[in-house]
């Protein structure tokens, strides 16, 4: 049997952003990546994503964190919600997105754990996450926050024996691990499971637990772990007169003795609180973001030890594109330059691939030590009270009065312009104490792209509020609970803290929650130095105020998006991309539509020459089709690289599935012609197009082709046919998704132009 796949590889650069394709753009004079972090979007243009809700499952709990963390599995297409309300996670039917429904409620609690200690009943999850073949696992806080928590595991796929009621089991056993585990995930390959153990302080400051991360060998089976496979990756190699020294930039401040409740005996260690972890590609290294630090760990997953403190320094909000509105007394938008510091503190970190290195993508929320017992949180206008040293004259000597600027030094420090501003009192005092030479802000208002050693490559500055200010600008960074204009200003504006990344069509998109004024911005991340904005949607109704009228809830759409996860079309119940999004104030779980203009869900991720039927799999078919994200790849702006030109893509998901009982032998190839500009007047051999194939997920005996290198390097590249995979004579059988990362090279002294070609998949079995 032989099927072809044809693509028509365009690049309209009129587009501006284009949905994906096999396209290459070569800039005249320069050869750096054109573009700018946010441009204002052309209404002419389609966005190449947007989302569309779908389906939304409602708990018609307000403001109790009942929609928190979400995770999908494939296999049984249930999505998976942590309620904080009840202390349970809430598994929901999602084979029809348009209409999500709950199945059962999971409890852990009573749960027997390895170590000998039960999960108490009153236990409250806090995170979950999901192993493909449906080994699941539950981060759970003890009823006394400050004790060591547990991980859960429990069987996903467990099938339902009474409705409404969980299956007896389902739940397989727990393992004890740090204070307030927080944040619980797999490693890419599934063997590894870490836990951020953010250890928070008792209110009082009685006691504050170390915060630390654990390491737990994952079983390779659905059971649980031995308490045995449970390393902790703590910090005390960065207390004073350890083997490590702890950078500076590293917030370490407050605690006990701040609070006068005690002397820790390792301050830095009850200071650090991990909060939320992303994996490099191969597993082997763990970054954690230490969000009131304002830092990154770095751990060695081998070892389960933390090897290095990534700073993350500050938003310094008088640079141009990196304002911010600092009142919510002006009765206005006034997204400007002032003299504050934006401390990024993120909260949910994610990683990506790019250009053969990992980039950590980090929601800069903002948070602040106020307990109690002791808070670091004032505004402005409070400085110089109280006891607490006021604003250095001198230092803001060069901002007070010049044109457009606060007249005076109290001016400056009015309600209208910095006064109601909530920011640190540990940092930026002169060293001498007498008083506040910089002002720290918490969170930037932004996302962030960095490099796995800590150094910045991208950053959204001013454009979430310039986004909301021009979207909602009658509901300008509102709270979550209650409608209203500039509620939020003072704070952290529509604090972003929620992010996940997917693929679709080739292309790395983030997906970022606004946790305030709501709603989801989209950016193509697929340069890690120049993202560009894509699209937003707010899923929430701005005439109902929740808070003050609750019995509309229902009405008031989603608030408070916290916890997001993205489901490829190759998992997806409906063939096409998906966004599942907790939110954790109105109590409601959306799934929203990932759309791609022009592409519709069960097209090939290319132009088809042939039609794939989209009915399930029959016993004894060979069936094959392309992520239908995207009909194009787009392999974006070619950089300088040394002695030629380089773009790099990625090919959308192939997924090859094969039932048939003579198991015979199967290759999935491609072939690439030359790629012309649009008139035709310029033509580069396809020869320049390499490869490297990647078996996504495993499946059937399928293995993944070897690498070609661009015929730059050696050979004739993908202008001959490559394998991107096959399965061997007497295969088992089963599904498979294969991807590739493509690498294209050109001579610098390429013509400008935009060039396009035609890929060609070819199936044999």
């Amino acid at each position: 049997m032989r099927v072809v796949h044809q693509s028509r590889l365009r690049h309209p650069r009129s587009a501006g952003i284009v949905a994906a394709g096999l396209t290459v753009a070569v800039a005249a004079g320069t050869f750096g990546v054109v573009g700018t972090a946010v441009a204002a979007p052309d209404p002419s243009v389609p966005p190449a994503v947007t989302l569309s809700p779908l389906g939304t499952y409602s708990t018609g709990q307000l403001d109790e964190s009942a929609a928190e963390i979400v995770a999908f599995h494939a296999a049984s297409k249930r999505l998976f919600v942590v309620n904080a309300q009840s202390g349970k996670v809430d598994v929901l039917d999602a084979q029809d997105p348009t209409a999500p429904s709950r199945l059962f409620e999971l409890a852990v609690g009573g749960t027997a754990s390895a170590d000998g200690s039960v999960v108490a009943a009153d236990a409250v999850v806090n995170s979950v996450a999901i192993r493909p073949d449906g080994l699941a696992v539950a981060a759970v806080e003890s009823s006394t926050k400050t004790d060591e928590g547990w991980v859960v595991f429990f069987d996903a796929a467990a099938p339902v024996t009474t409705p409404g009621t969980a299956p007896a089991a389902a739940v397989l056993g727990a393992v004890r691990v740090g204070a307030l585990p927080d944040m619980v995930t797999f490693s890419p390959d599934g063997t590894r499971i870490a836990v951020a153990n953010e250890g928070e302080p008792a209110d009082d400051y009685s006691v504050d637990p170390e915060g630390s991360i654990s390491i737990v060998t994952a079983p390779a089976s659905l059971a649980s772990a031995a308490q045995g496979d449970v390393r902790t990756a703590t910090f005390h190699a960065f207390e004073a007169g350890g083997p490590r020294t702890l950078p500076a930039g590293v917030r370490v401040f407050g605690g006990r003795e701040a609070a006068g409740t005690g002397v820790p005996e390792r301050p830095v260690s009850e200071n650090l609180e991990p909060e939320y972890i992303a994996w490099d590609a191969t597993g082997a290294v763990a970054y954690a973001s230490v969000q009131e630090a304002n830092a990154l760990a770095v751990v060695d997953v081998a070892s389960a030890t933390v090897t290095d403190l990534l700073p993350l320094g500050t938003q310094d909000h008088l640079a141009a594109g990196k304002g911010l509105d600092a009142s919510d007394k002006d009765g206005k938008i006034d997204i400007r330059s002032w003299p504050v510091e934006g401390l990024y503190q993120p909260d949910t970190i994610a990683s990506y691939q790019a250009g053969g290195a990992t980039y950590l993508v980090t929601a800069n929320e903002g948070d602040s030590r106020d307990w109690k017992a002791w808070s670091e949180v004032k505004r402005v206008k409070d400085l110089g009270k109280k006891g607490v040293p006021g604003l250095c004259a001198d230092a803001f000597s060069s901002f007070v009065g010049a044109p457009g600027n606060p007249a005076t030094l109290a001016d400056l420090t009015a309600d209208a312009h910095l006064g109601r501003l909530n920011i640190s009192t540990a940092s930026g005092l002169r060293a001498d104490g007498s008083c506040y030479e910089e002002l720290y802000s918490y969170g930037s208002r932004s996302f962030s792209i960095w490099s796995t050693d800590g150094r910045q490559v991208f950053d959204s500055g001013d454009a979430f509020e310039q986004l909301v200010a021009s979207v909602e600008p009658g509901f300008f960074n509102s709270n979550h609970t209650e409608s209203g204009f500039d509620g939020r200003s003072d704070d952290k504006g529509p604090e972003p803290e929620g992010l996940t990344l997917g693929e679709v069509g080739g292309r790395t998109y983030a997906f970022i929650g606004f946790e305030r004024v709501g709603g989801i911005a989209v950016f193509d991340v697929t340069d890690p130095a120049q993202a560009t904005y894509v699209s937003y949607v707010n899923n929430r109704n701005f005439s109902v105020s929740a808070e003050a009228t609750p019995e509309k809830l229902a009405e008031a759409g989603d608030l408070g998006p916290e916890g997001l996860t993205f489901v490829p079309a190759v998992d997806s119940p409906t063939g096409a991309p998906l966004l599942a999004v907790g939110n954790e104030v109105s109590g409601t779980t959306t799934f929203y539509g990932v759309d791609v203009p022009g592409a519709e869900p069960g097209d090939g991720q290319i132009d088809l020459t042939v039609t794939i039927p989209a009915a399930p799999v029959e016993p004894g078919e060979f069936v094959w089709t392309i992520d239908g994200g995207a009909r194009v790849v787009d392999l974006g702006t070619a950089r300088l690289a040394g002695d030629h030109l380089a773009a790099t893509g990625r090919l959308g998901a192939v997924t090859v599935t094969d039932t048939r009982a003579t198991a015979p032998a199967w290759s999935v190839s491609a072939q690439v012609g030359d790629f012309t500009t649009t008139a035709g007047a310029r033509t580069l051999p396809g020869t320049h197009l390499g490869w490297t194939p990647a078996l996504v997920t495993a499946g059937g005996g399928t293995l993944a082709g070897a690498p070609v290198a661009s015929g730059l390097v050696s050979g004739n590249g993908l202008a001959d046919s490559a394998l991107l995979g096959s399965a061997a004579a007497g295969h088992e059988p089963g599904s498979a998704v294969l991807g590739a990362d493509l690498d294209l090279r050109f001579p610098v002294d390429a013509a400008a132009g935009t060039y396009t070609a035609t890929l060609t998949l070819t199936a044999i079995g």
